[in-house]
């Protein structure tokens, strides 16, 4: 009872307290789910930010030296002075060949017989052998082959006084966003989309489900609460856990990877936080359409990360796609976040960019959110 001068809580106030205060202690004694939520974004973070990169370095090289001059030992410790390289001696290209059918090394360099005689004559060749079956790192070998040998005949050029040929053209090439050249800035941010599509949409996806199956859902639905309460107070207790994986992963991304954040941290926190609750909200739609947890659980992982992962951009580029599979992948809220994260992280504050995914998101969150309140009608169809 309130007194004469004490003003009474709504209805709704009272009604989403009490749904609250039950989702939170049932969120606190689900000791596996608060361990997946909390432990499992450290793991990724650690696994994805260490264990995966599309760097190639320290790649082994067999060199096969056919000609015993000073000139061609030159060549030789040109390549070992790349940090991508590695390379090893091969008494003949028939051990070449064969250590790189034995998967022993990446790529063979040929220094034919007549490699000295060539040089002084102007037209020295040197045979590079690549194992294409793995196409990424065969192109990738070919650039730092080349441009350490590149290197090492200009510093030969520049020792010897020779000028360059009359109208040659210098490239001096740089990376702009990711100076240091490394894919780890441009996955850990990726990341990020990551994690928030996993905890929010798998976390979520099992607790509508768990409800139908136990029973508990069908007594609430002899009492006063309504659908938008429902909804409300099972997406806020995971918001929290959702919230403190994003701070895990900024500082892992500051403080561990050394990625720079050129946007405003602000605009940031405000893109992950949305995208968050699209997540959310999809994996209690999920979860309310299944009525089961084992389905419900496998179709979060089908509907949300491996679409997050294969088709928003964070491994590969989706121009490189076919036209069909870039049209399906606009329609994933994870493809829109991932470009506005990374632009955020690694380019800046672009406003309009900002401006147009974060309405994306909102419309995302406004139509799941009116999805998953329909499940919740009071039915026991």
């Amino acid at each position: 009872m309130t007194g004469p001068g004490a003003t009474p809580r709504s209805g709704f106030a009272q009604r989403f307290a009490a749904l609250l205060r039950k989702e939170m202690r049932q969120m606190l004694r689900d000791r596996g789910n608060l361990a997946v939520g909390l432990l499992l974004p450290v793991m990724l973070i650690l696994l994805f930010g260490y264990g995966l990169s599309f760097d190639v370095r320290n790649a082994p090289v067999a060199v096969v030296l056919e000609d015993l001059s000073p000139t061609a030992h030159d060549v030789v410790a040109g390549l070992r002075g790349s940090p991508y390289l590695a390379p090893v001696r091969a008494a003949s290209m028939t051990d070449a060949v064969e250590r790189m059918r034995l998967g022993e090394v990446a790529a063979i360099v040929r220094v034919p017989p007549d490699f000295s005689r060539r040089l002084a004559a102007g037209d020295a060749r040197v045979q590079l052998v690549l194992n294409g079956v793995d196409s990424t790192t065969a192109t990738a070998l070919e650039g730092y082959v080349g441009g350490a040998i590149g290197t090492w005949a200009q510093h030969r050029q520049d020792r010897g006084g020779g000028r360059a040929a009359a109208g040659g053209i210098e490239v001096v090439p740089r990376v702009w966003f990711n100076e240091a050249n490394t894919s780890t800035w441009y996955l850990v941010p990726g990341l990020l989309a990551l994690v928030m599509t996993l905890i929010g949409a798998f976390l979520t996806s099992l607790l509508i489900a768990r409800e139908w199956e136990r029973g508990t859902l069908e007594s609430l639905f002899v009492t006063p609460v309504r659908p938008t309460e429902i909804v409300l107070a099972k997406l806020a207790p995971y918001l929290v856990v959702g919230a403190i994986d994003l701070v895990l992963c900024l500082l892992a991304a500051r403080f561990l990877f050394h990625v720079p954040m050129r946007g405003s941290l602000a605009v940031i926190v405000a893109a992950s936080l949305l995208y968050l609750v699209v997540s959310l909200l999809l994996g209690l739609f999920i979860s309310g359409v299944t009525r089961s947890q084992f389905k419900a659980s496998q179709v979060a992982l089908l509907a949300s990360f491996m679409p997050a992962m294969m088709l928003s951009g964070f491994v590969f580029d989706l121009r490189n796609m076919p036209v069909v599979v870039q049209i399906v992948s606009q329609i994933l809220p994870a493809t829109h976040f991932m470009g506005l994260i990374k632009t955020l992280f690694l380019a800046g504050d672009n406003w309009r960019l900002i401006v147009r995914d974060c309405a994306i998101l909102m419309l995302y969150i406004a139509a799941l959110f009116l999805a998953t309140r329909r499940t919740m009608r009071k039915s026991l169809e």
